[in-house]
């Protein structure tokens, strides 16, 4: 069914009035903040307090003092850790076998905090017989300790940095902080052991290693001097063999000889040219230093002496004089002599020079060809050397490896990579449940709810919009006033589903009710229309009898296919019969519903025949309770008993008052076509003139629930709603049969 927008007014949310609601209703507020707060503060101090406490690593590569240097020099210095190697850390210290270690080493299956399980509740025992629950005694101790460890235990890594910290939670302050400090001990000695266990398993493998190794290395020594003896390449020195230092010695002796040639050579020319010259011969060296020489000049100086000092007393014939003279001229010839001698043992010495020169040289070319021989054969000796100082280099290396494991089988040689930078203290504040941040939730929670719960229902009851300024009124309140009836205030309706969906409602001039305090067949039965109508000529009647004489199905099935085939949201139920008709147009909505269709039916019944079969109580709110304002929208809604379709009951309010703003109906009902699938009015045995103030002039399907009205009363009322405009009529008997089609208007078909 299309809206009735002639009655609609544009509306807008008076915050205002909210706020004011919310104030008017400060003592529910308040009661509700208080309820909330204190159920929130009980609860908070029946909670079981739990204490929490951190240990925190440092993660390092650390290495003993007496290796460092070492290592530093060989270029082995450790790498940093970085954030995958602290990540893999964190997940080591997580590990189910470092925690089952703590729990052995702590004793912590004999703790209930950890194994709660050993003692079952009775509620626990029932669910594990009923098979709801398994028995949690079916794993190991160590798995239920395991589980429950692992609830309250948290390691991460602080952000930036190469910390680790390990938070445990539990009921007990003392062991809060002892199960950090115990898995912080557990896992230094878990990182040192495991570089003890690779310092063993290095030497485990270098002691096969280094016997193999000194073996190669003895044989490839026994092969170097085994080939030096065959080859004569005795060593004598480093990097040289008996071959070449033979050669050596040779030339430098050679060298020697030449020289010690040359200079007697050089002597004896010099003597033999200050002998041919007639020189004196005591200018030269090697004469003066011949001892003979000497004394023979000692000799000739006395005698010239004597000569010189008897020259003075003695004539020259004096043959004392003659003696010395001849004394004299003997011992120069002798020191020519000696000087002869001297020039001979030069020349002697010159010769020998030069046959050891010649001898030198022979030998030197005899060695130069056994030292060329040495070089070839030198080749296969280096080689052979070369390998066996490989070997040798192995086995050093090996060994200084081995020494340097076994140093470190020690556990306090091998320190782990990391350390306690702050070890976990026993809390002294409880960490969960903090008594006053959960008090001040609850009450803001009461607080909130509370206010929520009466901004909805302001919302809902239409008592927070108010019109747009701008927008004017419609004439009906001026009729109202004109006729001396009191105005209702403008109310509006809220729908909720599936979306939130508002829709305004203006006060519309219902105009005057007949009889009102009578019992009324319908609440529809005694509106007046707005204005006099233009009396018109009947329908035919002829054609109308011939039409429904035809046989035809009329039964509530065939009107519930026809309405989901056709998707029929919106139709208008009148029932002539009364009560009967209110019946089926009933089974008409519970048979539609049970096509999963959303499906809602409003009684504006008289009698309340639709709110008695369907809500728990006729006494329950309903849309004269909305009409009036006493009731929010979603109070109205109620759920049918039998089906899944839904039901808005007449209501308790006052009818008079209700009936003034009747003409907002088509307003609710418009809001209503858009949360449900098909809405039905039900109104009772109600006149042309009502249904036509309830659509408002809007093209409507008109359902006719006649299981037992008089055929002639049913053309009447259908040649009624024909001339009334109205081209949707659906007849319902419940017999079976098609619906007829009347000339200009449309009938359901199954």
């Amino acid at each position: 069914m299309s809206g009735v927008h002639e009655s609609q007014q544009d509306v807008d949310i008076d915050l205002g009035g909210l706020f004011g609601a919310i104030w008017r209703n400060r003592m529910r507020v308040l009661l509700a903040t208080v309820a909330c707060a204190g159920v929130a503060f009980v609860g908070a101090n029946l909670i079981t307090p739990k204490y929490k406490s951190e240990s925190r690593l440092l993660i390092e590569t650390r290495e003993p003092a007496f290796t460092t240097g070492s290592d530093r020099a060989q270029g082995r210095e450790q790498p940093a850790f970085d954030e995958l190697g602290i990540a893999s850390q964190v997940q080591l210290l997580k590990s189910a076998d470092l925690i089952k270690q703590v729990a052995r080493n702590m004793k912590l299956h004999e703790l209930e905090e950890f194994d709660a399980a050993a003692k079952p509740s009775a509620i626990s025992d029932v669910l594990v017989l009923l098979g709801v629950k398994k028995n949690p005694l079916d794993l190991p101790p160590e798995e239920r300790v395991l589980k429950e460890f692992n609830e309250k235990l948290t390691v991460y890594q602080v952000e930036k940095s190469r910390v680790i910290a390990i938070e445990f939670t539990s009921k007990d302050p003392a062991l809060a902080a002892a199960i950090p400090n115990e898995m912080a001990k557990v896992y230094l000695s878990l990182q040192s052991g495991a570089k003890l266990d690779t310092n063993s398993e290095a030497t485990r493998w270098l002691e096969p290693e280094i016997a193999n190794l000194r073996e190669k290395v003895r044989e490839a020594e026994k092969k170097v001097a085994e080939y030096r003896s065959q080859s004569d390449l005795l060593p004598t020195g480093e990097n040289s063999t008996f071959a070449v230092r033979q050669l050596n010695d040779i030339s430098t002796e050679l060298t020697r000889v030449r020289g010690e040639r040359a200079t007697a050579e050089a002597r004896a020319e010099g003597v033999r040219a200050v002998l041919k010259s007639g020189g004196a011969p005591d200018t030269l060296s090697e004469v003066v230093g011949s001892q003979m020489i000497q004394r023979l000049k000692e000799s000739e100086a006395q005698i010239q002496g004597q000569i010189s000092d008897l020259s003075t007393s003695l004539l020259e014939g004096h043959p004392r004089l003659k003696g010395l003279r001849s004394q004299l001229v003997g011992i120069r010839a002798q020191i020519k002599s000696e000087t002869q001698k001297i020039l001979s043992s030069l020349e002697n010495e010159a010769k020998t020079a030069r046959l050891r020169e010649t001898q030198l040289e022979q030998q030197l070319n005899t060695v130069k060809a056994d030292t060329a021989r040495a070089g070839e054969d030198e080749v296969g000796l280096k080689a052979l050397e070369r390998e066996a100082t490989a070997q040798r280099q192995l086995l050093e290396t090996y060994l200084a490896r081995y020494r340097e494991a076994t140093s470190r089988t020690d556990s306090n040689s091998t320190p782990a990579d990391a350390r306690v930078i702050s070890a976990a203290v026993e809390p002294t504040e409880v960490d969960f449940p903090k008594v006053i941040p959960i008090t001040i939730v609850g009450g803001v929670a009461g607080f909130a709810l509370s206010a929520i719960v009466i901004l909805l229902s302001e919302l809902f009851s239409g008592r927070a919009l108010k019109p747009v300024s701008g927008v004017a009124v419609p004439s009906a309140r001026r009729r109202e006033e004109e006729d001396g009836i009191e105005a209702e205030p403008a109310a509006a309706v809220v729908v909720v589903e599936p979306a939130v969906r508002k829709v305004p409602v203006s006060r519309i001039d219902l105009g005057t009710v007949k009889d009102i305090h009578a019992p009324a067949k319908s609440l529809l039965s005694g509106i007046e229309p707005e204005e006099d109508e233009e009396e018109e000529d009947e329908s035919p009647r002829s054609s109308l009898v011939d039409a429904f004489e035809e046989e035809s199905d009329f039964s509530v099935a065939a009107v519930a296919r026809h309405m989901i085939d056709n998707n029929i949201s919106v139709a208008i139920s009148v029932s002539p019969s009364g009560d009967s008709g209110s019946t089926a147009t009933v089974m008409l909505a519970r048979r539609i519903a049970e096509e999963h269709r959303k499906t809602l039916i409003i009684d504006l019944t008289g009698s309340a025949c639709p709110t008695r079969l369907m809500a728990q109580s006729t006494h329950v709110p309903g849309i004269t309770d909305l009409l009036v304002g006493d009731a929010a929208f979603s109070e109205i809604i109620h759920g049918d008993r039998l089906s899944d379709a839904h039901i808005i009951p007449r209501g308790n309010a006052n009818i008079k008052r209700a009936m003034r703003g009747i003409d907002r109906l088509s307003m609710v009902i418009d809001s209503l076509s858009d949360a449900y699938d098909t809405v039905i009015v039900e109104c009772g045995p109600a006149e042309v003139e009502g249904v036509q103030r309830l659509t408002r002039g809007q093209e409507t399907d008109i359902i006719l629930s006649i299981p037992d009205a008089d055929e002639d009363a049913i053309v009447d009322l259908i040649g009624a709603f024909g001339e009334a405009g109205y081209t949707e009529i659906v007849l319902m008997t419940g017999e079976d049969g098609e619906p007829p089609h009347y000339p200009g208007h449309r009938a359901a078909a199954a």
